[in-house]
């Protein structure tokens, strides 16, 4: 081999580099040894087999391999050189005497650091070392730079085809370098609409095709190998050589999900800001529709009774003046039919203001209470007497069933009053000639029917007792539909006639709020010709 001079300084520095040195010939190993530390290069060894190179070169760590492509044995110099850099990240020079076009493009695909034909001139070979040793400087300082960057970066050709990933890249796709390397783009990074979840185009495609910087939108998912997304942010840029050719593109991107959570939060405290508006407003609303009924109610109430009164008095003149006598009958009769449409028709609409002003104090919790111990064997048929005349005057039959022994009723007797006149008056208004009206209470005992099973569990502490008064009208079937529908407001069944009848639509609403007020519980059944009301309530209203 052909020497040449290499400078004190140079030859310090080339201490430092180790070489491990694979021939399959001895005596050109031993000359090519000689070379290298002419040249001041050290050399750890030789190897003379590719199981041998990987193995020396596992245990000595050299910073180059000198390989020969023709190697003893069935791996050849490229297999050994691809899995020592692949495993190792240690790079190769290939020393070689055969240069034909199948072998070149073999050892082209591994990516060399070099490539050197034999017989070996020793300036080549300084030339050829030192290249690639300022090659694989420059690539590891790039290389430890994308390590230690916080965003992924997936390095393609012209044809798509990954050249590189970095390892936050392999972390976010969950391909290693080693899998990908080789695979077209979009087969290791998907991406797919955030809402759709429709695959979207990889920005390196429209950054080729228009030559130029391109960003991807928000609310894009990659898809990782496993089949999870995530947000992602990214952009891609064309890669050109120093004649300015586009050879291939990178693409740079980062997991968005801290962007995305941030935007969640700011669209749910904006949403719960807008609730907050929205339930203010109904507050408003709501109270000025409270504010409207108080004082409607008060101002129709006032003039009502006005003329309430003013038909009484009314009345009493013209019998005073003789009008209503009876020897004037058709006369009479026509002037009082009328006074009583003026007077059931005021009273009507009294009722109305009076549940319409009960059932807003009701819901506002403000309804007066006042509890009183009451003895239902004398109070409930002096309430019954009014509606027994009634339904005497119209061919319907009232009977009262109640036991003699009944514990006392601690409730509030107004309501009360309330709930069992009005559901007497329903009844009496709805229940055709010479049909019957019934209405029992009895005591329903919880304990005693419980009493032998629970006995030793402890269950009757949490038993209670409790009165049930039933109000049941004979020739009247409500239909099953309509019943859960009777206690709403202005309610009225489709079939009953409003002016036949009268009423407001407000009593059955009011008796269920009352009812509820007292802690109990009422519901209406229908079958077999009867319809039935049933209330329970507690024995002791609590406070």
């Amino acid at each position: 081999m052909n020497t040449i001079a290499i400078p004190s300084n140079i030859q310090a520095t080339k201490e430092t580099v180790r070489i491990l040195v694979v021939e399959d010939e001895y005596i050109l190993a031993i000359n090519l040894q000689e070379s290298l530390e002419s040249l001041g290069y050290s050399v750890l060894g030789i190897a003379d087999t590719a199981e041998e190179a990987i193995a020396k070169a596992s245990e000595l760590r050299p910073n180059l391999v000198l390989m020969d492509i023709r190697l003893r044995g069935e791996m050849d110099g490229i297999q050994a050189a691809e899995q020592i850099w692949r495993n190792l990240q240690i790079p190769a020079i290939y020393v070689t005497g055969h240069s034909d076009k199948s072998t070149v493009e073999r050892a082209t695909l591994t990516s060399p650091f070099g490539y050197i034909l034999k017989p070996i001139k020793e300036q080549e070979l300084y030339v050829a070392i030192q290249t690639a040793l300022n090659r694989y400087d420059r690539e590891q300082f790039l290389s430890s730079i994308l390590r230690g960057m916080g965003d992924g970066v997936i390095v393609v050709d012209l044809q798509l085809g990954i050249k590189y990933l970095n390892q936050v890249a392999e972390a976010l796709t969950g391909w290693r370098w080693n899998e990908a390397k080789g695979r077209i783009l979009t087969d290791v990074f998907k991406l797919v609409d955030e809402q759709t979840q429709i695959p979207i185009q990889n920005p390196i495609i429209a950054a080729l095709q228009q030559e130029t910087t391109i960003y991807l939108g928000s609310r894009i998912l990659l898809v990782a190998r496993d089949g999870t997304s995530i947000p992602v942010a990214d952009s891609a840029t064309p890669l050109r050589n120093n004649s300015g050719v586009i050879t291939g593109a990178v693409l740079v991107f980062r997991d968005d999900t801290q962007r995305s959570l941030t935007e969640e939060r700011n669209l749910a405290a904006e949403r719960a800001q807008q609730l907050e508006i929205q339930v203010a407003e109904l507050q408003r609303l709501n109270q000025l529709k409270e504010d409207f009924l108080a004082t409607t109610s008060h101002e129709m109430r006032t003039p009502l009774s006005n003329i309430k009164m003013a038909i009484s008095a009314l009345e009493n003149l013209l019998d005073r003046q003789g009008i209503l006598d009876s020897s004037a009958v058709s006369s009479s009769e026509s002037v009082a039919r009328y006074l009583t449409i003026l007077r059931e028709q005021c009273e009507q609409e009294l009722d109305l203001v009076d549940n319409l002003l009960y059932i807003r104090m009701i819901d506002a919790d403000v309804y007066p209470l006042e509890l009183t111990s009451i003895q239902l064997q004398t109070w409930l048929p002096h309430v019954a007497e009014y509606f027994e005349e009634r339904a005497g005057a119209m061919q319907q039959t009232l009977q009262v069933s109640i036991p003699p022994n009944l514990p006392p009723l601690v409730t509030d007797l107004a309501s009360l009053t309330e709930i069992v006149s009005e559901l007497l008056n329903n009844a009496c208004k709805f229940t055709p000639p010479d049909e019957q009206i019934t209405v029992n209470v009895k005591v329903i005992d919880t304990t005693k029917s419980l009493v032998n099973e629970d006995a030793e569990s402890g269950v009757l502490d949490n038993l209670q007792s409790y009165f049930q008064i039933t109000i049941s009208n004979s020739g009247v079937i409500i239909p099953k539909k309509e019943q859960s529908r009777i206690f709403e407001p202005f309610y009225r069944i489709p079939q009953s006639d409003r002016w036949q009848h009268g009423g407001t639509g407000l009593g059955l609403a009011l008796v269920k709020k009352l009812v509820e007020y007292l802690q109990g519980t009422i519901e209406v059944t229908s079958s077999q010709g009867w319809t039935t009301f049933t209330v329970q309530l507690p024995l002791s209203l609590s406070e």
